[in-house]
């Protein structure tokens, strides 16, 4: 995906270095504006705000670090390198304190200059690439605050939407870790029911000895260390939702009890004589299908159709790929500010990697590695290295596979070939040429298009 080349304001009183460093910057692809000092550089600032800031340590009336300090405060993630003498190292380093990118000494290294360029562009194009990823986050949302927009994902909204404006019972389904207590709390909080409790139970964590007592309540002195009485999940979520997870381990001398329940809303607490009523909203989910656990004799087939008023099947992530860099950037939104990092986004290599891998673990395997990566990477961007070595080790195979997400437009899969491909070579772009049926020219220019040449 092409980008405007970035523009960079060079500042400096020396007429023939400001022309040298023109002429330079520009044949090498960037967008070039010259100040003499501080006060013209801000004049060009406030017309037209450059992406880079290239200035000397050393100006008439305001200095470089003072032009730095007045930039920050305009906009803080405006990068600034410093240009200063061997002499003023202490300066440099003050300016560093004080949010410069980095610095360079005087005689220019122009290499490093040219290094240092292509990075800034590189974070430019990840910036605007974040950005789009965050505004697809509040287009592309689904009810109840999930994510995702892809084409699976946009028939499941449909379904929540519509089993939340009834009242019936649902069976959800789905692997482990595709977020089905996540979809059970958006139709809780989009139903009538959403001023009420939601009380979630995971059958299959409860010791079968406590079962009973943890879903019906009981009665004080009802078994030994039964020392006072206690309310169960019916009873909680009385007004509300219940959402019993991997309803297919609940023990079968159970199921008759939770599908009397449901059939007439009222029981017993266990030990007790007196009959309690309730109103809940059940909402049970396996990581099964349902239908062979009825076969394999894990649930009732008569509970199985109490429950069953409606299905929804929730995908897995290896299915909706695309979904990836939309729940990357909403984990990584989330964990920036419980960890108190400054992660801005994903890199390419990394994103490649996350859309390649299987997910054997799903929604909530991506959520672990992403915390992870946020606290490993702390600031800039998920590189690959910031992956666990279970992913990486996919670079290093060289797998052949590139999974594209649905709804990309043609240069933007034009770019994550090319990426992956030179990936896959190690970088070699001849290699990368003669796979592709292309010359090491295109590929140059490509990626020179992609500000990463």
């Amino acid at each position: 995906m092409a980008v405007n080349p970035l523009s960079v304001l060079v500042v400096d009183d020396e007429p023939a270095l400001r022309e040298v460093l023109s002429l330079r910057i520009e044949d090498w692809g960037y967008r070039v504006t010259t100040a003499a000092d501080a006060h013209d550089a801000e004049r060009l600032i406030e017309g037209s705000p450059p992406d880079l800031v290239l200035t000397d340590v050393v100006l008439p009336g305001t200095s470089g670090v003072e032009l730095l300090k007045r930039l920050k405060r305009y906009d803080d993630r405006l990068p600034v390198i410093l240009i200063t003498a061997h002499g003023n190292i202490d300066a440099a380093v003050d300016a560093m304190k004080a949010g410069a990118t980095d610095f360079l000494t005087k005689p220019l290294n122009y290499t490093a200059l040219r290094e240092l360029l292509e990075r800034t562009s590189n974070d430019l194009r990840r910036r605007e690439q974040t950005s789009a990823l965050v505004q697809r986050l509040t287009t592309a949302g689904g009810p109840g605050g999930l994510v995702g927009g892809s084409r699976a994902m946009r028939k499941l909204y449909r379904t929540v939407e519509l089993l939340a404006s009834s009242d019936a019972p649902a069976i959800i389904t789905g692997e482990s870790g595709t977020g089905k207590e996540v979809v059970a709390r958006a139709v809780h909080q989009l139903s009538s029911r959403r001023d009420g409790p939601f009380i979630a139970v995971n059958t299959a964590a409860i010791p079968e000895g406590l079962i009973e007592s943890e879903i019906f309540g009981h009665e004080q002195g009802a078994f030994t260390g039964a020392l006072r009485a206690r309310a169960g999940c019916f009873e909680l979520a009385h007004g509300g939702t219940l959402f019993l997870d991997e309803i297919g381990e609940m023990p079968l001398a159970l199921q008759p009890k939770l599908l009397r329940i449901l059939e007439d809303g009222r029981h017993r607490r266990l030990g007790g004589s007196k009959e309690l009523s309730f109103d809940v909203r059940v909402l049970a989910a396996t990581n099964r299908r349902p239908s062979e656990a009825v076969r394999d004799g894990a649930l009732r087939e008569d509970l199985f159709y109490r429950l069953n008023v409606f299905e929804l099947s929730l995908p897995a992530l290896r299915e909706r790929r695309d979904d990836i860099p939309l729940l990357t950037q909403h984990f990584i939104h989330e964990f920036v500010r419980k960890h108190q990092s400054r992660v801005e986004g994903v890199s390419d290599d990394a994103t490649v990697l996350l859309q390649t891998y299987e997910w054997p673990g799903n929604v909530r395997e991506l959520r672990n590695v992403i915390e992870r990566a946020v606290i490993v990477a702390r600031t800039g961007w998920i590189e690959a290295e910031h992956l666990p070595p279970y992913i990486q080790a996919l670079q290093r195979s060289g797998s052949p596979t590139l999974v594209l997400p649905g709804g990309i437009t043609l240069a933007e899969a034009e770019r994550l070939l090319i990426l992956h491909t030179l990936e896959r070579v190690g970088g070699n772009k001849a290699e990368a040429a003669r796979q592709l049926g292309l010359d090491v020219k295109t590929i140059r220019n490509r990626l020179k298009s992609f500000g990463q040449e």
